[in-house]
């Protein structure tokens, strides 16, 4: 018998809608029966593609004991933190408080009358293993404490509720004159820190250690290295799918071998971006071009809706056959030496184990995870084994779309022509699809896909279109409805893709009268007109973003909306796997202020470093992303200048510049370069530009 999950639109909830746990969503009527009735709210949170969710999922919220034993005693509220990322940074900084890590399931444990948490764990098996306690000895101890010991809850509510304000409240500070600089070291030596266990894409850190070679000229970080190298083990590792495209979660390793086999469209545009921009930079290795490349056909053949937005994620597991119960990890990835041997030559073998890691043990649990050991470009002869993988694994060319399976009984239903591919989240996500977004702009100008443009704008353009519902940006789409108030990081990421998207239609529309970029009139009034168009969004979107998160006592901007009855009300500054919204948000406010001559918006950066100055000086290695916004505060460049110029230019990678064609130029004039609220002299030929821009980006 289903529970009330199952009306859900979120493939996490409906992942859990046949538990014999009589679940809730987070609700008014939940928090208020939980009151009334004096039961501790047991708050899970967790997404889809969660291993360990769909672990114990299949524990011990399908166990009837459990569930009974919840059912009398708790009132049970399910979450998707990638609906309401608000809830699950709040209750995930309180459960780093009470046992110095967190992680997913996020399970954890409130006090009904006013939702302060006591108690909290990751994952709970459902007998006593890996050192921990069964869960139904958890849930015992916990109402008995709940019920016996009030001063001691109190006083863990009282300290949890002091160290939450205290991050938040956060006073506005001085920037200091070397602050940029110790900044950009400390968050390029984290990404050159050795990992001794997983090793994460931290594409916020690779951004910084990339924008600060040309500033720590004689340091001991290295960030030519570290950004390269990032690069490189991205690009070759294992956490690239080296057959079908696109970048899993993570590796479990140090080496970048074995990955954790999900995939998420954040991650994905990130590592685009990051990938194009070190091309752009002169580091025009082929491996990051065909990354790139199969990255973007992955986006089309999976990730893509028929309305042009992309899905969220997919799955870690899959089946290796229909009739199994559970899903493997993996399954639809992996290569078992049989299976290689049998579909390739044997020339073609050992030529694929001579570039990739393949043996006849494996790496990974008796089977292989392909991993370059190399770079360079691969030869054809190389591409063509890769591609009878390829057909092996789909059934079909790489240009064919396929449908997504939306849950485990869909994957095992429809008679795909290849393996049974893992299932996909459907959902779209406004701040995930942004960063896809920005990655897609920046691949068009650094590597010449004008094609990349077109899935880029078809996306944006679906937001602006579907996203807004009684006069509110909405962050989630479920079956073309829009859901969910957005939050700090769908405002800062969608107005940095809108930027994107404006000089990288500006550029397009540049190259007009090359022999390879021809556009036909009405074609070409048509980007002129979005060009401008997404700068009008972007101006737009910003107040909005002003209006309802904007913090007018202490600078910055909060997660969500006031109406938001939560704990505390944050101001995310803290980098994830995602870039922290403070951060984007300077960035996009001086973008904006050199595009608009709008100086109110350099007021509102300046107030919003002020605002987080006292944590960039404590922690840096909390907030790479807010030392982004701070270069581009300090040495922010708009240069003036021809279509022919902005063509050379937008290929080229200048981190805190931004290009705005000039009709009116100085007479024998190329270019002028301003920064502040001064311009350089007009710059007479290309190397003149080009020494002025490097002089005055620091």
């Amino acid at each position: 018998m289903s529970n009330r999950l199952a009306q859900s639109e979120s493939l996490y909830l409906q992942k859990h809608a046949e538990n014999p746990i009589d679940w809730w969503s987070w609700c008014n009527e939940a928090l208020e029966t939980a009151q009334r009735e004096d039961k501790p709210i047991f708050l899970s949170i967790g997404y889809s593609s969660c291993h360990w969710c769909t672990v114990m999922e299949g524990e011990a919220f399908s166990d009837p004991t459990i569930a009974e034993y919840i059912n009398a005693n708790f009132l049970p509220i399910k979450v998707d933190r990638e609906e309401r990322p608000d809830l699950d940074s709040l209750y995930m900084q309180t459960l780093q408080m009470m046992v110095g890590q967190g992680g997913w399931p996020l399970n954890i444990f409130l006090s009904p009358d006013d939702r302060f948490p006591f108690y909290g764990g990751t994952y709970f098996p459902l007998e006593p293993r890996y050192g921990r306690p069964g869960f139904l000895q958890v849930l015992q101890a916990l109402r008995r404490y709940y019920d016996t010991d009030k001063e001691k809850l109190q006083g863990v509510k009282t300290e949890i509720l002091a160290n939450l304000r205290s991050g938040t409240a956060l006073e506005p500070a001085t920037i200091a004159p070397d602050l940029l600089r110790r900044g950009l070291e400390v968050n390029t030596q984290v990404l050159l820190s050795e990992a001794m266990g997983p090793s994460f894409p931290m594409i916020p850190y690779a951004e910084v250690a990339q924008r600060s070679i040309r500033l720590l000229t004689a340091s001991a970080a290295d960030p030519e290295k570290a950004s390269r190298k990032r690069g490189l083990d991205l690009s070759l590792g294992g956490v690239f799918d080296q057959v079908g495209g696109g970048f899993h979660r993570y590796t479990v390793d140090p080496t970048w071998t074995v990955p954790h086999f999900e995939k998420m469209l954040y991650d994905n545009g990130q590592i685009v971006e990051y990938l194009a921009n070190l091309w752009s930079a002169g580091v025009q290795e082929p491996a990051f071009e065909r990354a790139i490349a199969l990255t973007v056909q992955w986006l089309q053949r999976e990730m893509r809706s028929s309305e042009g937005f992309f899905y969220a994620a997919q799955d870690a597991d899959s089946f290796a056959h229909a009739t199994e119960a559970e899903p493997e990890e993996g399954a639809f990835y992996v290569w078992d030496y049989s299976t290689l041997a049998e579909t390739l030559s044997v020339a073609e073998l050992a030529e694929l184990a001579q570039h990739f890691t393949v043996t006849e043990t494996g790496n990974f649990e008796g089977v292989n995870v392909l991993q370059r050991r190399s770079p360079g470009p691969l030869a054809d002869s190389l591409e063509a084994s890769l591609n009878k993988l390829f057909y092996l694994r789909y059934g079909g060319p790489s240009q064919l779309p396929i449908p997504a399976a939306r849950n485990n009984a869909e994957a095992k239903r429809i008679a795909w022509a290849g393996r049974i591919p893992p299932v996909t989240d459907t959902k779209m996500i406004v701040a995930w699809n942004s960063l896809m977004i920005s990655g897609l702009a920046r691949s068009t100008c650094a590597l010449n896909r004008p094609a990349d443009l077109d899935l880029a704008i078809t996306a944006a353009q679906f937001i602006l279109d579907r996203q807004w519902l009684e006069g509110r940006f909405h962050r989630i789409n479920y079956n073309g409805q829009p859901q969910v108030l957005a939050q700090s990081e769908d405002y800062a990421l969608f107005i940095k893709a809108l930027l994107d998207l404006h000089q990288a239609t500006q550029w397009l529309t540049s190259t007009v009268g090359q022999a390879e970029f021809l556009i036909d009139e009405a074609l070409l009034e048509q980007y002129q007109a979005l060009q401008q168009n997404w700068l009008t969004q972007a101006v737009r979107v910003q107040a909005e973003f002003d209006e309802f998160l904007w913090s007018i006592e202490l600078g910055g901007y909060y997660n969500t909306d006031a109406r938001d009855d939560l704990l505390v009300r944050e101001r995310s500054y803290i980098d994830t796997a995602t870039p922290s919204a403070n951060g984007v948000a300077v960035v996009n406010l001086v973008r904006l202020a050199l595009l608009t001559e709008d100086l109110s918006y350099l007021d509102k950066a300046d107030r919003t470093l002020q605002a987080f100055a006292s944590v960039m000086a404590r922690s840096p290695q909390a907030c790479p992303t807010l030392f982004s916004g701070l270069d581009w505060f300090q040495n922010h460049l708009l240069v003036r200048t021809t279509a022919d110029a902005i063509v050379q230019l937008s290929t080229q990678y200048w981190p805190t510049a931004v290009f705005k064609l000039e009709p009116e130029l100085p007479p024998g004039a190329i270019g002028l370069v301003c920064r502040g609220l001064s311009c350089d002299e007009p710059a007479r030929d290309w190397a003149h530009l080009q020494a002025q821009m490097q002089q005055l980006a620091g």
